[in-house]
């Protein structure tokens, strides 16, 4: 037992929540409980007797078994080898842990987090020279830790003094020393005058405290993940936040490792947090298979997997929410770009409840906590694009999945997201029901990025994405009034144009918003495709309009071929074929032009 441990301890055990005995411990502690060491953390301290959350199931454990504080805060190890990894939500590898005890995680089990083993090939800085004054942040070299990902070795947060060491180009496992800072002077009062730091290719962060950071900058990209409706009509910018809110069934899980398979962020870390386990069974077994649209390599490779299923301990799934984060703000401090799925924070929620039901704490909406808001807003306020203090600029976008029981969007979690987060892709049960997937519902959904979106679009695809984006918005709010109105009283009471906006809107509806994540060409849509054919469906309304005012019958134009064509248009043509599609508008527009003479000679002879 090093000095920091202490030995104490257990009073009392109500399910996973553990009253121990123990001079001097800390709250936020980390602690091992009984005679299995089982994993747990200081959650409330009244003198020497504390709270602990445990991280694993209790059964067995009985008053008087010893509680051994570690000293530190429950934290992560972070290093090169976490890319591609699968990690349970305290971050223990569970490949590791599969073949020590096979399915299931033996209680107590304590298995390193990174290869101690492994060795990396180490390239130092060439802008670095000894005597050199460093901070954190300070690039000390780099490895390559997948074909796609390279890994900068950076000085931990802490650390500021003159680089006294540097290890030369080599092989080293994750234990070597590859550098030392001798700290002293103003700059490092706090450090201690003189003294010397031992600098590895890892080091431990705990998981409640924010990676620091130079200043928090304004978003200036779009998020791009290849699904229309979210690019198009509901965008999020790299550092922002979501939510993906939705009854059972809507497809929430779905859109979420849409966005894992192909956003264009440089790391991806989904967060399986209380979800059903043959959900992480399917990432697991589809995205080695994947390939990287942007780099042509396997998606595994720039993927992070943080899972705690359903029947994983339930006080875990508040951890794995933050084990994910403090990972891709290690990541985003080297100058990536990163996205965290959590799926679902309406899990995470419910274990803050069950923790805090058992504390007996006084609860308020629909059981939960009064401090629930604030437990919400501190996790989605780690994202953010930021200016670090070594590489750049890098962000992390977190995109949060809420299953409100019922559907019911005005319950605690649902409504406190919405208040916290910039992008809000609401799934209809309705839609979903009508097999229209994605099921972002466009009437109650939002986006506050359009703005600052617009401006990418405009740079990067064309001028009018905008203008064109509010006309089919507009388009598709005509066709809600117009249905209720169908509903109601019967199509005939429509007039032409009423009916042809109908149309209109379900050309906008089938051929752009409905997307199909099994289909090999369509599960992936590049940006030029989306305008290509949000743009395609709106000239046809707009022609068709012109055609209908001069008396062309709206069920004549409905049996033109052209119109099923373009609802199948998305996928029968790829990102690549944009030339085919431009072909086929001129085909359209030959098409509704030739009708268009038709009608005007049929009035001349009138």
């Amino acid at each position: 037992m090093t000095e920091t441990q202490r030995t104490g301890v257990v009073r009392d055990i109500n399910g996973p929540i553990v009253t121990i005995e123990l001079p001097g411990i800390r709250h936020g502690e980390q602690v091992k409980i009984g005679e299995l060491g089982l994993f747990g953390e200081v959650i409330s301290l009244k003198g020497d007797r504390a709270v602990v959350q445990t991280y694993e199931s209790t059964d067995g454990v009985r008053p008087g078994e010893p509680a051994e504080g570690l000293g530190w805060p429950l934290s992560v190890e972070l290093g090169p080898g976490l890319m591609g990894g699968i990690f349970d939500g305290v971050q223990r590898p569970l490949e590791k842990i599969a073949l020590q005890s096979g399915d299931y995680i033996r209680r107590g089990i304590d298995v390193s987090v990174l290869d101690r083993e492994r060795k990396w090939d180490f390239e130092p800085n060439p802008d670095l020279e000894l005597g050199q004054a460093v901070s954190p942040g300070t690039v000390l070299g780099s490895v390559q830790e997948t074909e796609t990902v390279v890994h900068r070795i950076m000085v931990p947060p802490g650390i500021h003094g003159e680089l006294e060491e540097l290890a030369p180009a080599g092989a080293y496992d994750i234990e070597a020393t590859i550098g030392r800072v001798r700290s002293g002077g103003r700059r490092s009062e706090d450090q201690g005058r003189g003294q010397s730091h031992r600098l590895r290719m890892y080091h431990r962060w705990p998981v409640r405290t924010p990676r620091p950071y130079l200043r928090r900058d304004d978003g200036v990209a779009p998020l791009i993940t290849g699904q229309r409706v979210i690019d198009t009509f509901f965008p999020q910018l790299k550092g922002g936040k979501g939510a993906v809110p939705g009854p059972f069934g809507a497809g929430k899980t779905v859109v979420q490792q849409q966005i894992a398979r192909w956003s264009n962020a440089d790391i991806v870390i989904y967060v399986g947090c209380g979800e059903r386990g043959n959900e992480l069974v399917d990432v697991l077994e589809t995205f080695p298979q994947l390939d990287d649209p942007y780099t042509g390599r396997k998606l595994m490779e720039r993927t992070l997997l943080v899972a705690n299923t359903s029947n994983m301990p339930v006080v875990a799934r508040e951890a794995s929410v933050y084990v994910g984060i403090t990972m891709a703000e290690y990541y985003r401090d080297m100058g990536y770009d990163v996205v965290v799925l959590a799926d679902s924070t309406s899990r995470w929620a419910e274990a803050l409840r069950e923790v805090s039901g058992r504390l007996g704490q006084m609860p308020v909406e629909e059981g939960y906590p009064a401090y629930l808001a604030s437990r919400l807003a501190a996790v989605y306020e780690r994202a953010g694009r930021v200016e670090t203090h070594g590489a750049g600029s890098g962000s992390v976008t977190l995109i949060g999945a809420v299953s409100p029981p019922g559907g019911d969007f005005s319950e605690p979690v649902t409504s406190h997201t919405k208040d916290i987060i910039e992008t809000f892709w609401a799934l209809s049960k309705e839609l979903a029901d009508a097999r229209h997937y994605p099921s972002i519902d466009w009437v109650t959904s939002f986006s506050g990025h359009v703005h600052t979106a617009a401006q990418w679009w405009h740079e990067n695809v064309n001028s009018t994405w905008e203008d064109r984006r509010r006309a089919a918005l507009a388009l598709l709010a005509r066709d809600a009034e117009l249905s209720r109105i169908v509903n109601l009283v019967g199509p005939e009471a429509l007039s032409s144009t009423q009916r042809w906006d109908l149309e209109g809107a379900a050309l906008v509806k089938e051929g752009v918003l409905q997307q199909s994540a099994l289909d090999e060409i369509d599960t992936f849509c590049s940006p030029e495709k989306q305008f290509a054919l949000l743009d395609l469906a709106l000239r046809i309304y707009d022609l068709g309009a012109e055609l209908v005012k001069i008396g062309v019958p709206v069920q004549e134009l409905q049996r033109l071929p052209l119109l099923s064509r373009t609802r199948r248009l998305k996928s029968l043509y790829s990102s690549e074929q944009l030339d085919e599609i431009r072909a086929f508008r001129s085909e359209v527009e030959k098409t509704l032009e030739e009708l268009r003479q038709e009608y005007a000679k049929q009035e001349e002879q009138a």
